[in-house]
């Protein structure tokens, strides 16, 4: 116990997702429901039933039976945390390390969970470093490749 609160574990790596999802979902006035998280995070709605549960038990998300999921403020606190790591690291692995798109999406969904959040930062902060720097897009291949070949 911290401060008379009971001290809560950080959610899995999968249940952050959930968290995530029923953010981007309900972002712009949008409603977060059983289908709407199985059909984005590609599982089957009983898997959803069992996240939700497990969610509400550790007050992260309100669900009554088939009706809207909405995240309590802690859960709203994770989802955001999550989804500027993901952001983040989309960045830089599309803008500077210039991988394509959909392997960036991938990677950084996976990464965006093994990252200390020291690690995330030092990322942001060069990120901010790199765009003050270079305003606009720079093509790091190219800059990569020409100095390399000057040895």
């Amino acid at each position: 116990m911290i401060n008379g609160t009971v001290d809560k574990e950080k959610p899995s790596s999968s249940l952050e997702d959930y968290l995530e999802a029923i953010a981007a979902l309900k972002k712009g006035g949008g409603v977060a429901t059983v289908t709407g998280l199985s059909e984005m995070l590609r599982v089957k709605k009983p898997s959803v039933d069992w996240a939700l549960k497990k969610l509400a038990r550790e007050g992260y998300v309100v669900h009554e039976r088939y009706g809207d999921i909405d995240l309590t403020p802690s859960g709203a606190n994770i989802a955001g945390e999550v989804m500027r790591r993901h952001q983040a690291l989309y960045y830089f692995l599309t803008e500077i390390l210039n991988v394509s798109p959909d392997i960036a999406e991938k990677d950084a969904c996976r990464m965006e969970h093994a990252l200390s959040r020291p690690s995330i930062s030092q990322l942001e902060k060069f990120i901010e470093f790199i765009n003050q720097q270079h305003p606009g897009r720079i093509d790091w291949e190219n800059v990569y490749q020409e100095r390399e070949t000057k040895g």
